[in-house]
């Protein structure tokens, strides 16, 4: 055989060969190509269910540094902009009657919101998650609890006359955590609550609406910029001046129906020519609360209810000469 025929041949042999390796890879390519999607999907399952694991192990990890059951807050950085879930929510309690907003009190900061409960009320979780500390603070919460929960935020539940949570306990929402109560630093039994998100206090209004029993949205977008104004236009719109659009005859002081027989009114959100004065009633109707108006002392205001300076020292845990601020709420009767 001449030399270019059997260059030719060899020629013709090899491009038949790696026509054929050609082919079997693209076949092996095509057999493959369902197997990495199977693959793919089953790493996707996987991933999130470790995910799943670690949002239970320890929530909103991406947020905090550490897991601790010591302390009650520490203030981390907030982000810039956070959005916060609010669906599959719980109110803490079924009492509509906040006796005190957020923000200044009594010449310090008060962090939350203390709402109108009895003792024994029973207060559940506002939203699953997991239970970080459970402690005593006599100068302050008293009996409280805190939860972490997997939207970013955690709600602290003080001055709770029983815990019935234990530390890294796994809470859903709704589930009861407590019970109502007047431990630590109370003037009288009420729920005191908070909403913090990396450690800072924010303003519960923001997010929950106790007059009608509901949150304020599906989500909330935390702006670090505007959530101080946001805060005020919160309390003005669901704080303690809205509760006095209950009427004297919805609040009910007999245990099982006190709740229950709230019809909330239409708010009026302009205070500006709003002087407060009482702000609840026992079912005789007799003067519960006193909110101070400006240049009112604790003089003038025992004698506008009929008590002696005693009393009202006594029931509010104050000096004789305590300075009273304007909008700090009084005990003026039990």
């Amino acid at each position: 055989m001449k030399l270019g025929n059997i260059v030719r041949a060899f020629a013709l042999t090899s491009l038949f060969a790696l026509t054929s390796h050609t082919a079997n890879a693209q076949d092996l390519l095509a057999r493959q190509a369902p197997i990495d999607r199977r693959a793919k999907a089953l790493d996707t399952m996987v991933i999130t269910r470790l995910r799943e694991a670690e949002e239970i192990d320890e929530p909103s990890s991406e947020l905090y540094n550490d897991w601790n059951n010591v302390y009650a807050h520490r203030a981390g950085t907030l982000p810039d902009v956070y959005k916060i879930d609010l669906r599959g929510f719980c109110m803490p309690t079924p009492s509509r009657v906040i006796t005190s907003n957020f923000g200044r009190r009594w010449g310090r900061r008060h962090q939350g919101l203390d709402i109108k409960v009895y003792i024994g009320d029973t207060i559940r979780a506002a939203f699953s998650g997991k239970v970080r500390v459970v402690k005593y603070d006599g100068n302050g919460y008293g009996k409280y609890i805190v939860i972490r929960h997997s939207n970013g935020l955690e709600t602290i539940y003080g001055h709770l006359s029983k815990q019935i949570v234990s530390v890294n306990q796994t809470v859903r929402a709704g589930q009861p955590i407590g019970l109502g109560g007047n431990t630590g630093r109370s003037t009288g039994s009420h729920l005191h609550f908070e909403t913090r998100l990396c450690g800072v206090a924010l303003n519960p209004a923001l997010f929950f609406d106790f007059a009608h029993q509901d949150v304020t949205g599906d989500y909330y977008v935390f702006h670090r910029s505007t959530v101080a104004q946001e805060s005020e236009r919160a309390t003005a719109a669901r704080g303690t001046s809205s509760s006095l659009g209950y009427s004297r005859e919805n609040i009910q002081g007999k245990r099982g129906q006190r709740y229950s027989s709230y019809q909330p009114k239409t708010y009026n959100t302009d205070f500006s020519s709003y002087t407060p004065r009482s702000e609840a009633y026992a079912e005789s109707g007799k003067i519960l609360y006193h909110k101070v108006a400006n240049g009112e002392t604790l003089e003038s205001i025992a004698k506008q209810h009929g008590i002696t300076l005693d009393q009202i020292c006594r029931l509010n845990r104050l000096g004789r000469f305590t300075r009273v601020v304007e909008g700090q709420l009084l005990t003026i009767s039990k």
